[in-house]
Parts: C-alpha cells; sequence; structure tokens
C-alpha cells in the first residue's frame, strides 16, 4: 500500500489507529466521527479517504484526537500496488454512500406512501411533512459533501424528495408530466445525463435508441451544476426532463411518458426498477445476473458511449428473450 514513485501524486490518504480499551466510548466515537468524513475501512482500523486538503486537515484532528487519549495515530499518503485497486475503492465509497442514500430515499417514500396526489394546504399533516422534508434535504447535503465519487444513489433520493415537495404544491406539474409524449418530437436532439452511466442510464440510452430517435446523440456531463441548452434533453439527473418519479426510475419513466407497449419490455423495466432502486418491488430472478453483467462492463470500461454500446447489445438479447416468453 506505500507509495511508489511512478510519476504520479498519490490519490489516497491512510489514517492508521491503534485506539487504547478504555475509555470504551472512545472508540464508537471515534468510529462516528470518520463515517462522518465519509471514510472507509479497508482493514480493522485502517481508514481511507482520496487525498486534498481537506480531508488531510480532517483526518489530522481525528489522529490528534486519539493521540490525546493515550491511542497511537498514523496518516500516510498512498497509491495501491498490490491486493486492492483504485476502482474497488472507489467500489467502498460507492457502496458507503448509496447506503445513505437508501435510507434517505426510503424515508421519503415512507412519507409519500399513502398521501393523496394533492395534499390540502389546510391538511393538517402538512407542517410536520415539511418538517421532515427539511430534515432530508439537510442529510442529502451531508452526505453529498462526503459523496467523493458521485454515488449513483443520489438520483433515487432527490427523486424521492421531489416527490415528496410535490406533494405538498398545489400545481399542475404532475398533470402535465402524464401526458403522452411523441418520439417524432425528441429526434434530432442531444441526450445529456451524469458521466459514469450505469444501468439505469445504460439502459435509457438504448431505449432512446432503440424507440424513440436511432441517431440519438449522448452527452456526459459532471453530476452538479449542469444547464441544458436548447435542443438538449436531460435524463437520469436531479430534475432532469426524465428522471426518477416517485419509486420509479428513468427508465420506468420514459417507458410510460412515450406510452412504450413494445412486448418485452415490461420485464426489462422491471429488471432495471429492481437492479437501481434496490427495493425489491419485482423480486426479478434475473436481476442479480444482469447487474453483474453492468458491473463488469463499469469496471472494464472507462468511456460512456462504450458502456451504452456493451450494454445495449445486452438489452437487444434480453428483449428478444422476452419477446418470445412475454414476460
Amino acid at each position: 500500500m506505500a507509495h511508489a514513485d511512478h510519476g504520479e501524486p498519490p490519490r489516497w490518504l491512510l489514517l492508521i489507529h491503534q485506539i487504547p480499551p478504555q475509555p470504551a466510548y472512545f472508540r464508537a466515537k471515534v468510529g462516528r466521527r470518520l463515517q462522518r468524513l465519509g471514510a472507509v475501512a479497508i482493514k480493522n482500523s485502517v481508514y481511507v479517504v482520496p487525498l486534498g486538503d481537506a480531508t488531510q486537515e480532517d483526518f489530522q484532528w481525528v489522529a490528534r484526537e486519539i493521540v490525546s487519549e493515550g491511542g497511537e495515530a498514523t496518516l500516510c499518503r498512498a497509491e495501491f500496488v498490490e491486493g486492492l485497486h483504485d476502482d474497488q475503492i472507489e467500489a467502498l465509497f460507492h457502496a458507503a454512500r448509496d447506503a445513505d442514500y437508501a435510507q434517505v430515499a426510503e424515508d421519503a417514500r415512507e412519507l409519500v406512501s399513502g398521501l393523496p396526489p394533492r395534499l390540502a394546504r389546510e391538511d393538517e399533516r402538512r407542517g410536520e411533512l415539511e418538517t421532515q422534508l427539511g430534515r432530508l434535504q439537510k442529510r442529502i447535503v451531508e452526505v453529498t459533501a462526503i459523496d467523493f465519487f458521485g454515488a449513483p444513489g443520489r438520483v433515487a433520493a432527490e427523486a424521492a424528495m421531489a416527490s415528496l415537495g410535490r406533494r405538498l404544491q398545489r400545481s399542475e406539474k404532475a398533470a402535465e408530466q402524464s401526458t403522452e409524449l411523441s418520439p417524432e418530437s425528441y429526434r434530432g436532439r442531444t441526450w445529456v445525463t451524469r458521466k459514469n452511466v450505469h444501468v439505469d442510464r445504460m439502459a435509457c440510452a438504448w431505449l432512446v435508441r432503440r424507440f424513440i430517435d436511432p441517431d440519438a446523440r449522448f452527452k456526459f456531463v459532471p453530476a452538479q451544476g449542469y444547464r441544458a441548452v436548447q435542443g438538449e434533453v436531460t435524463f437520469d439527473m436531479y430534475e432532469a426532463d426524465f428522471t426518477h418519479v416517485g419509486d420509479h426510475c428513468s427508465f420506468e419513466t420514459l417507458v410510460e411518458r412515450f406510452d412504450l407497449r413494445e412486448a418485452g419490455l415490461k420485464p426489462l423495466a422491471e429488471i432495471v426498477h429492481d437492479i437501481d432502486v434496490k427495493d425489491g418491488k419485482f423480486a426479478r430472478a434475473e436481476a442479480p445476473g444482469v447487474a453483474a453483467i453492468i458491473a463488469g462492463i463499469a469496471l472494464a470500461e472507462r468511456e460512456d458511449e462504450v458502456r451504452i454500446a456493451l450494454g445495449s447489445r445486452m438489452f437487444d438479447a434480453l428483449l428478444q428473450l422476452y419477446r418470445r416468453k412475454r414476460g
């Protein structure tokens, strides 16, 4: 794990510590502090964060606190040469943040469950729901601050909160979104989504080229701060034209909005949902296998267009299968 001079600066900062057995609460206190900083454990008492000024300062404060309580703490800049690789370390961060986002999404969906499409302004539940929404928004800000590599679960969490927010507004937006769209009116566009595409974005891109615009162009941008220009359609991003709605993933939203009734799409949508939303709603037996293939594509290929091309071949094959099986 030591840094070797390969001409590039190390990417990682390690905290290696030994905490005294007493006082007993101190180990848990350090663990909670490291969790709030976004660090992940790679071994017992060895934690890692991406190297940067802010993360180094955070780790220095933790190290000083450990030493002040009679423990030992060492910080080192590192690159991983044997055993773990950078992609695997990034996957650990993705998993940790996805778990945080999943909890936010679950809390938001639980609040939405059972509410009417429009909540009357005088409804006594409104005040409590607005308080809960504020709490979830604060939590998203906290998780995003330590989401070093853009975990995909953020989209579902923000979409679930947006769904809750819409229930607290008296607007026509939900009615507008139920309108069916014509594929012809979306041809010749550039479809914009977040970089590092995974299952939902791969599936959406395949769907667009297969059923909406065979010549669709795609553009991949950072998860935050992008503003679409004329002629661009955003998908699977926060406040995108097509994204998560309620408990629907972006793929399901596209199928519904364009009223695509092609035989075989329904089971595909259920598989994508189970992989992306991770709520077990459809419990498709094929989902783990498809998820493994998607994960393999993402590990093997960094270029988003290549990921989409490979994923599209898989979705083409699955569509043929389900056309025959009819679900």
